[in-house]
């Protein structure tokens, strides 16, 4: 299926619904949910017209952490998904196959990837609910420690690629809790783990400057390596500045 991304365009967003509601209204009802709730697809299709008919909420438990969120159903879709679902029986499936079974995901995909080659959305696939909402999450918060716990990611680093965002440098460097620093100091004594790594960057760099001292190197290689550069100088400058930051509280501590 390859790397999908959230849909960060609202343009692009409002097309993609309004091309699934002409295919199928289903496919767009369980899009809004998917994207109100954060809940994986698998779970989306579980759904029976009395987990959600007639509601102003749904909540929802995501993850093996059992978090629960609640989405309030925003009133014009609350219309369109009570209209749908007004002549199903409540046990009925919202998003159905044959025989009242619930759809399958490979069909769903196949909606999801035909529909978005419409709107010049590709790839995507299902998890493009999930990372839109995790995306939307944190735009309108800033809170990654939040998404990270919710998507029971091991690090804030993961969690930014996922939702396609770059790394907020200082956040990543001060750990959520003492026992994230615990862990990290476990993982890196761990096999001597920390000092292999620190000796693979050091590894890589060296290349780098061998090939850089190379006459024969395309131009190309030197946009790559400046950019690079440039991002290495960012994350050592605000290295520096939260390790200073913690050498002056340990002092006042008295360490």
């Amino acid at each position: 299926m390859g790397w999908v991304a959230p849909i960060k365009d609202k343009n692009t967003l409002n097309a993609f619904k309004k091309a699934l509601m002409d295919n199928d209204v289903k496919y767009y009802i369980m899009f809004e949910i998917g994207i109100g709730t954060g809940m994986m697809l698998q779970d989306i299709l579980k759904l029976k017209k009395k987990d959600v008919y007639n509601k102003d909420t749904i909540e929802s438990v995501i993850g093996s952490r059992k978090i629960v969120t609640t989405y309030n159903v925003p009133e014009d879709f609350k219309v369109i998904l009570n209209n749908y679902l007004k002549d199903m029986d409540d046990d009925d499936y919202i998003v159905s196959g044959r025989n009242n079974t619930p759809l399958s995901r490979e069909q769903a995909y196949r909606v999801f990837k035909q529909v978005g080659s419409t709107v010049g959305l590709s790839p995507i696939g299902a998890q493009t609910m999930r990372k839109t909402f995790a995306w939307n999450y944190y735009e309108s918060t800033g809170d990654i420690t939040y998404l990270q716990t919710l998507l029971n990611h091991a690090s804030p680093s993961i969690t930014y690629r996922y939702i396609g965002e770059k790394p907020n440098i200082q956040l990543i460097l001060r750990k959520a809790s003492t026992e994230e620093n615990q862990r990290s100091r476990y993982l890196l004594y761990l096999d001597d783990s920390g000092v292999k790594r620190i000796d693979a960057a050091i590894d890589q760099l060296v290349d780098i400057k061998k090939h850089f001292e190379d006459p024969r190197t395309n131009d190309s290689y030197y946009g790559c390596v400046d950019s690079f550069l440039a991002e290495l100088e960012t994350l050592l400058a605000t290295f520096e500045q939260e390790k200073e930051i913690i050498e002056q509280e340990q002092k006042r501590l008295g360490f």
